[in-house]
């Protein structure tokens, strides 16, 4: 083999090592989704949280942070992406946005809902795509389009102080959250790794523990997400959160190929913080996280 045939040979061999360590360019996903999204690693992650829903379930206004929240999770490199997510949406939302996605050669990896007697009903979308970046972010903002989504530019969120009970949720949790929105978030990592379509997920990419808490009247707090769970952790899980009258409103699967198979469990609870943050506290004993 000649000279010039192992150097081509050598780059043709190294080029995808090359273009996967350059990551993504942001910026070409900003321009084409209309707004930032956040660095975590080597995911990027853009919401779209469904401010123009009024939400209620039973007397508790849902904040769009707790449980109306689309988002996009991009990975790979500029020319060789994926992007997975969860959309929301009303229910006549949900096959034009569908048949958008589908086209673009996405893959639908559920249709569910996560919350029970929510009014109006909402219906959550789970994807896959791959491709080039910007490629797959038209295609998305061309799916979200078809919905009543807010697409303009957000206007920068206005800082506030934490709610009363986020002290009490945070020590019973042993664990610090995010505060958004008037929403006190948590994503806690599962301890093994966890793979779709043989590339590794990260919290970013929705296979946290996600726990939300908003407040829910005087000296209530609303809580809602989903338990990440392996076939072991179901009914163990379920059982901590009827022993603390946490309602469990549905359980299935967002994906399609990932490694070890998951079920999400999304719950419901209104109640003090003492009382609902250590019925969570006894479903995550149950779940082997980090």
């Amino acid at each position: 083999m000649s000279k010039n045939h192992l150097i081509a040979l050598f780059w043709i061999l190294l080029l995808p090592a090359i273009l996967s360590a350059q990551g993504l360019d942001t910026t070409k996903i900003d321009e084409v989704l209309g707004r930032p999204g956040q660095k975590s690693g080597d995911v990027y992650r853009v919401g779209f949280p469904r401010t123009d829903l009024h939400v209620k379930v039973g007397d508790v206004e849902v904040r769009p942070g707790l449980a109306l929240g689309s988002w996009a999770a991009f990975s790979g490199n500029d020319e060789h992406a994926m992007v997975m997510g969860d959309l929301v949406l009303l229910e006549k939302e949900v096959n034009p946005v569908m048949l958008k996605l589908r086209a673009a050669n996405f893959d639908i990896t559920a249709v569910h809902n996560h919350v029970l007697d929510e009014t109006p009903q909402i219906l959550y979308m789970h994807y896959l795509g791959h491709g080039p970046v910007v490629e797959l972010a038209k295609s998305l903002r061309a799916a979200l389009s078809v919905s009543q989504t807010p697409l303009g530019k957000p206007a920068p969120a206005q800082p506030s102080e934490p709610a009363a009970f986020v002290k009490t949720v945070e020590a019973t949790l042993g664990a610090k959250g995010t505060w958004n929105g008037g929403v006190l978030g948590f994503g806690i990592p599962r301890a093994e790794p966890i793979t779709e379509d043989g590339i590794t997920l990260t919290t970013p990419q929705g296979v946290a523990e996600a726990i939300n808490f908003q407040e829910a009247g005087p000296g209530k707090i609303a809580t809602t997400g989903d338990f990440v769970l392996i076939a072991s952790e179901v009914n163990p899980v379920i059982s901590a959160l009827e022993a603390h009258d946490i309602q469990v409103t549905a359980l299935h699967m967002h994906m399609l190929t990932e490694n070890p198979r998951l079920f999400f469990m999304h719950f419901w609870s209104v109640g003090s913080p003492d009382v609902v943050a250590q019925g969570i506290k006894a479903a995550l004993e149950k779940i082997h996280t980090k």
